[in-house]
C-alpha cells in the first residue's frame, strides 16, 4: 500500500522563491509527493507563479498568518486522506532533500511528528542572533513545562502522521504556532522527535516578523503555551 504524502507550502509574498521551492520538492524522486501551496493573501505574483507551474494552490481571501495558512493545508490533507503531511516554507530555507530523514521516524512508528532541527549538528545557516535567543528561550520554556528537549522549537520544517493531520485540521495555533503546537501535542501524549538538517537563508522576499513583532509574539506565545500546558489540570 502506497503512502499518500502532501507537502504544504505556506506562502506570503514569495514570488521570488516559490518556483525554486516547488522544483526542489519535485527533484526528490524517491517519493511521490503532492504539493499544495497556501497563498496567504499575497500582494505579489505568488498565486500566478503557482498557476504557471500547474500545481494545486489555495488563495486565502485575507491574510491569516502562518497558523491559519497551515491549518488550511491540514484541512485539505485530512479531507483528501493523506497519510503524511510535510510543512516546507515558501522562502527557500528548507531543503527538500531531507524529506527522507523527516519521514523515517513516522514510517517506523517512532514519532507522530518530526521536526527538522538545525541545532543538532549546528551546520548550515543558524539564523540571526536575536532569533537564536528566541529559539533558546522557547526551548527552555518547553523543557520546563513538558520535560521534552526540543532544540529547534521554531523550525517550520516538519512532518506529521495521519493522527496529527486530523488533530491539526480541527485545531492549530495561530500567529507564531510552531512552539505552541509542540506543547499542544505533548499534552495529548503524542510522540515527537527531531532530526538533523541544514537550513539556508531565505532566497527571496522579506520576513514579516520584525523585532517589535518578535517581542509581541514571544509574550503572546509564552502565555498561550503556559495556559495550554495547565489545561491538563482542568480538562
Amino acid at each position: 500500500m502506497s503512502v499518500k504524502m502532501l507537502a504544504i507550502v505556506p506562502a506570503f509574498n514569495e514570488e521570488e522563491s516559490i518556483e525554486a521551492v516547488i522544483r526542489n520538492i519535485w527533484a526528490v524522486k524517491e517519493y511521490q509527493i503532492d504539493v499544495l501551496v497556501v497563498n496567504d493573501c499575497s500582494g505579489d505574483n505568488t498565486s500566478q507563479k503557482c498557476k504557471d507551474l500547474g500545481i494545486k494552490y489555495i488563495d486565502l481571501p485575507c491574510n491569516l498568518g502562518i497558523g491559519g495558512a497551515m491549518q488550511t493545508g491540514y484541512k485539505y490533507a485530512s479531507k483528501n486522506g493523506y497519510d503524511i503531511a510535510l510543512q516546507i516554507d515558501g522562502d527557500g530555507q528548507h531543503n527538500p532533500q531531507y524529506i527522507g530523514q523527516l519521514i523515517q521516524p513516522l514510517a517506523e512508528g517512532k514519532a507522530d511528528m518530526v521536526i527538522g532541527s538545525r541545532y543538532i549538528d549546528k551546520k548550515g545557516y543558524q539564523s540571526t542572533f536575536m532569533r537564536r535567543m528566541g529559539i533558546n528561550y522557547f526551548s527552555f520554556l518547553i523543557r520546563l513545562l513538558t520535560g521534552e528537549t526540543v532544540k529547534d522549537p521554531t523550525s517550520g520544517f516538519r512532518a506529521c502522521n495521519k493522527k496529527v493531520i486530523h488533530m491539526f485540521a480541527h485545531r492549530y495555533p495561530q500567529d507564531y504556532p510552531e512552539p505552541e503546537a509542540i506543547v499542544y501535542l505533548k499534552r495529548r501524549e503524542f510522540k515527537l522527535t527531531e532530526v538533523s538538517i541544514e537550513m539556508s537563508q531565505r532566497t527571496g522576499g522579506k520576513s514579516s516578523i520584525n523585532p517589535v513583532k518578535s517581542i509581541y509574539f514571544m509574550i503572546k506565545v509564552s502565555m498561550a503555551i503556559v495556559i495550554d500546558r495547565f489545561r491538563r489540570q482542568i480538562v
